[in-house]
């Protein structure tokens, strides 16, 4: 059995991840910063049959990436799968100008430096020919112009496509496929009711880049299962 392990997983796109893997045999962790709620969303997929465990994770905190290592590693596991799927946008309503520091520092902490700080740091439990998927978004295209609106959530995803092209080449080394997925406009907390796709839609993509895409396939931008200029 292949073992995935997604972050920001007790809900919307990252829940849904977790559940298309568990339908095809993989063990998956899931991860978050509210214990509560991961809690909900094992039991959950223990009803829908997948075999899931909750793992408490803060993408910002490396103590709190340093102990989630130390918790897999004592029960030997090894990840076929890391998905990056952790992030949040808080700037929708702020032009480049106006964005709060803070709000600055905390969209770059999550979106982009938790990602590296996971990957990095889990790289000692990363199976041979593991798959690294960062989730992104078309927010962070730079080849037909930057959103202006949440103007730092961009911003954060076109470095995120960045690191994974770094990733990319300095795993490939290990002979892992690291590749970012935009998953589009979903309907999620995030996305909102009005979003035109369904989590199944968006989490087609990643699914199939963790299960059935070429191994070869590096370093791209996917959507839809097609790469993407960015």
């Amino acid at each position: 059995m292949k073992t995935a392990l997604i972050t920001g997983a007790y809900r919307g796109l990252g829940l849904e991840i977790a559940r298309q893997l568990g339908q095809r045999d993989f063990r998956v962790f899931i991860t978050g910063r509210k214990p509560d709620l991961l809690e909900a969303a094992v039991k959950l997929l223990h009803s829908e049959k997948v075999e899931a465990q909750a793992l408490p994770l803060d993408v910002t905190n490396l103590t709190s990436i340093l102990y989630a290592l130390e918790v897999l590693q004592e029960q030997e596991v090894q990840l076929d799968v890391l998905i990056n799927n952790a992030a949040l946008r808080l700037d929708a309503d702020y032009n480049i100008l106006e964005v709060p520091l803070g709000l600055v520092e905390q969209t770059l902490r999550t979106n982009v430096i938790g990602p590296l700080l996971v990957t990095r740091t889990f790289l000692p439990i990363l199976a041979a020919k593991a798959r690294v998927i960062n989730i992104s978004s078309s927010a962070g295209k730079m080849s037909d112009g930057l959103y202006a609106w949440a103007p730092m959530y961009a911003v954060s995803k076109t470095a995120l496509n960045a690191v994974t092209r770094q990733l990319a080449t300095a795993l490939g080394d290990w002979d892992m496929a690291v590749n970012a997925v935009c998953p589009g406009w979903l309907r999620t907390e995030m996305g909102g009711a009005e979003a035109p796709r369904s989590v199944e839609q968006g989490a087609d993509t990643v699914v199939w880049l963790a299960t059935e895409a070429p191994h070869s396939l590096r370093g791209k931008f996917m959507r839809d299962r097609q790469e993407m200029a960015w």
